[in-house]
């Protein structure tokens, strides 16, 4: 008898326990949802996110606000994300950036395996590797022919030292044995403006950032990172038809994370309605208008790509000696 009234009160207790979670993702969302993007406005992955919180909006019935947390690669808004409520009430606009953090810097606070469940791949920007105008070279194989004739002349900029525009333009020297100088810059804005006057001289650009540009006649597309040319800037190809290597084949990837331990009625919501909103045909106009590529895909999809994309770039990051404080 004694234990039919334990069981009795422990299956009370959980039923109280439990509760609250379950009316909450019932009624999930009843307010705005914060979106945290770790860039400033404006940038590759800012102009995706806000297309997504667009959609996301629509299908949730609710405001989906962007935050934008920049800083430390990244690492500012994936430690707020990680410590968020994990309610559903902030979602994180996650980038390549959380898997190159923890080769990149000693101390980072969050563990892109560990501390947040995936929602879904969203898109993928391609990179174009773009050179000034007053540079000498019509092809990627020009270039390197003109970087080996005239060693350590060349140099390539970046948005930042470890970001994936600085270990793109490694990965582009050591695979093509060219000796250039790398000059990292406060954001992709900067660099552009210095490689447009030519004060450096290359770059690898996320392509809806280099397209404005490109199409000013302001700088020189050589190739595009994808594994096929891309419309929207012209005939240019794809860095395997260039010179042959599928290792540069590369881009900056994004996605949605929550904090780990929100409710799975709340991530079974988010996942849906982040699968409608890649599949609704304004926000597939508007994403691929920017040059990305749809990804999608499922929860294990997502943490497979994490996981291998962590692995290559662990690799380029060791090679190229990028490291941060």
């Amino acid at each position: 008898m004694k234990k039919v009234l334990l069981a009795a009160s422990v299956s009370i207790l959980s039923t109280a326990f439990f509760a609250p979670a379950a009316i909450a993702a019932d009624k999930y969302p009843s307010k705005p949802v914060r979106m945290l993007v770790g860039f400033p406005p404006g940038g590759s992955a800012d102009i995706n996110a806000r297309i997504v919180a667009q959609g996301l909006s629509t299908k949730l019935s609710t405001s989906i606000v962007p935050d934008n947390k920049p800083g430390a690669g990244g690492n500012i808004a994936a430690t707020e994300a990680k410590r968020a409520a994990p309610d559903g009430y902030t979602i994180f606009y996650s980038t390549s950036a959380i898997v190159l953090a923890p080769s990149l810097y000693q101390n980072v606070q969050f563990d892109a395996f560990n501390d947040f469940v995936p929602i879904s791949l969203t898109a993928n920007i391609p990179l174009v590797l773009v050179t000034t105008q007053n540079l000498p070279v019509n092809n990627v194989k020009e270039l390197v022919s003109y970087a080996k004739a005239n060693p350590g002349k060349l140099n390539y900029a970046s948005s930042g030292s470890g970001a994936l525009l600085h270990l793109g333009g490694a990965l582009f020297a050591k695979e093509t044995g060219i000796q250039v100088a790398h000059v990292a810059y406060k954001g992709s804005a900067p660099a552009i403006t210095d490689l447009i006057s030519g004060s450096t001289q290359f770059m690898f650009l996320p392509l809806n950032e280099a397209t404005p540009h490109i199409k000013a006649g302001k700088l020189k597309p050589l190739a595009i990172t994808s594994n096929k040319r891309s419309t929207i800037i012209g005939d240019v190809p794809t860095i395997k038809e260039a010179i042959g290597l599928d290792s540069l084949v590369m881009g900056a990837w994004q996605g949605i994370l929550v904090p780990k331990g929100t409710p799975e009625a709340i991530v079974t919501r988010l996942r849906e309605a982040t699968a409608q909103t890649l599949q609704d045909k304004a926000v597939r106009t508007k994403l691929q208008d920017q040059g990305s590529e749809i990804l999608g895909g499922t929860p294990e999809q997502y943490t497979q790509y994490m996981k291998s994309e962590s692995v290559r770039w662990a690799r380029v990051i060791k090679e190229s000696g990028a490291k941060l404080e």
